[in-house]
């Protein structure tokens, strides 16, 4: 919950004066740990998460990283497990009339597992790893790519794949990370 509340924090912090600079807000599920190419800890920490976005026009100084828009999200598991909030940027790349490729880079608190709390070879810890992702860092980097379809000019229906791991820069050991794959719906106020 300290990651929810670091990512409403964030928001009510800078609402007022960007509220009229809000380009979407984006709500949704996740399958939460799937497995992708490394499957040993898809079993562990399963359940769905409720995941809301407010995303930001881009500002005249991110020009120069291709006009990214800044974005403040969080991701509530329904099972009680790692849930995370945190901002990032986000771009958006239209392919072809009413489809959108959106690639997004952040840094998320999450309030899961670390490391494991009992001593190596115990039986308490070979339990503990069997259900518990350790992600070796209070803080990640999130990793993110969306497709969008434009329903209409204030609507769209998206796709989102994420990963979230601290890759061995925000700490050291473990980083077993977490993929999650999803739908979200987007309300566009431009």
């Amino acid at each position: 919950m300290k990651a929810v509340f670091l990512a409403a924090s964030a928001a009510a912090a800078i609402a007022p004066a960007a509220a009229a600079q809000i380009d979407s807000i984006r709500v949704g599920v996740m399958e939460h740990n799937i497995c992708v190419i490394d499957c040993k800890n898809a079993d562990k920490e399963g359940g769905v998460n409720i995941v809301g976005e407010v995303r930001f026009n881009s500002p005249d100084f991110l020009t120069w990283a291709g006009a990214a828009h800044p974005y403040v999200m969080a991701s509530v598991n329904t099972e009680g497990n790692t849930s995370y909030g945190g901002v990032g940027l986000e771009w958006d790349f239209e392919f072809a009339k009413g489809w959108h490729l959106e690639p997004g880079f952040g840094y998320v608190f999450h309030d899961g597992d670390i490391n494991n709390p009992y001593a190596n070879g115990t039986p308490e810890s070979a339990a503990f790893a069997e259900e518990n992702v350790l992600l070796g860092s209070e803080d990640l980097f999130r990793t993110s790519l969306a497709l969008s379809w434009d329903v209409s000019a204030n609507f769209a229906l998206q796709g989102i794949y994420e990963h979230l791991s601290h890759g061995q820069i925000l700490g050291s050991g473990r980083n077993q990370g977490l993929d999650e794959i999803g739908v979200r719906a987007v309300w566009r106020f431009n």
